[in-house]
């Protein structure tokens, strides 16, 4: 039999091609750079010529180096997955999800059955509470999260491009008083979630309106109280287009035809290494070829 380099060797390669960064692929393995770099220059070593071309804040495969990952990434990927089905006392495959609860409910939920007919042995633990990402690999496998851009050490994956729109009760524009300019907002409140802070801010400066004030500005952390909220009268929210649509909610209107592209997105996000995991790559490669928007 040929002698092969450690495993050890090759993963370390691996996990640093897919992230680029000797810091992060580090902290997935949980080894200090200087030992994880002695891992690479050990597979160099073995191999006869270097992999990567070494740069001042990241490190690049090189034509050796890509040839190599082609070759190898896929068999380690099953190697993993071969030794996770055989040390798992269940045919169950679990997921730990966070995600916010709105695009739990509007987005996500409805297509859950086709998931579960495509992989009935996947199944989902379902996390809403906040700071999904900063929980990765601490009691989530991956989020569904929703942010202006995702730290680039993680894995991520946009799953759409949005509208900011002006969201109230549909009394509001068809009552005595009916609001139909945006001037008046100076008067109500505005609607605002907690992740996505700047949508007034975004919609404001679109409508050429930097010097509007509410009358308050109220934050939520929950999408869907906030919808409700709106339609009680309670005050304007400031939300995405697919939120509106999806609520079909026949108290709400748009007020104002004005186009804003909001400064945020929906994200597919988790640790490089949680791809190698059978439960995560299975949801990503559905949510990719289910959800995500044409273009996006």
């Amino acid at each position: 039999m040929r002698r092969l380099p450690p495993l050890t060797a090759i993963e370390a390669f691996v996990q640093v091609a897919r992230t680029g960064s000797i810091k992060a692929a580090s902290q997935e393995l949980a080894l200090s750079p200087p030992a994880l770099s002695r891992r690479i220059q050990a597979l160099e070593r073995f191999i006869g010529r270097p992999l990567f071309e070494r740069r001042h804040q990241a490190v690049v495969l090189n034509a050796d180096g890509e040839r190599l990952l082609q070759q190898i990434a896929p068999a380690l990927d099953q190697l993993s997955d071969a030794v996770e089905v055989m040390t798992s006392n269940t045919d169950v495959l679990r997921l730990r999800l966070g995600i916010l609860p709105l695009y739990a409910s509007q987005r996500l939920f409805p297509r859950l059955p086709e998931l579960r007919a495509k992989h009935p042995e996947l199944h989902l633990d379902v996390d809403t509470a906040q700071h999904g990402l900063a929980r990765l690999g601490e009691g989530l496998d991956a989020v569904i999260a929703l942010a202006r851009e995702i730290d680039p050490a993680l894995y991520a994956r946009r799953l759409d491009r949005n509208q900011v729109y002006v969201i109230g009760a549909k009394s509001l524009r068809d009552g005595p008083d009916p609001v139909v300019r945006p001037e008046q907002l100076a008067g109500l409140t505005a609607l605002v979630h907690r992740e996505m802070p700047d949508t007034f801010s975004a919609w404001r400066l679109a409508a050429g309106l930097s010097d509007l004030e509410p009358l308050a500005i109220d934050h939520f952390d929950s999408g869907a109280l906030m919808l409700e909220a709106a339609a009680q009268g309670l005050g304007i929210a400031f939300m995405h287009a697919s939120h509106f649509e999806d609520a079909h909610d026949d108290r709400l209107v748009r007020l104002f035809d004005i186009s804003v592209e909001s400064p945020y997105s929906y994200w597919f996000a988790c640790r490089p290494r949680a791809l190698t995991q059978r439960p995560v790559k299975l949801f990503h490669d559905w949510l990719i070829d289910t959800i995500v928007e044409p273009g996006v």
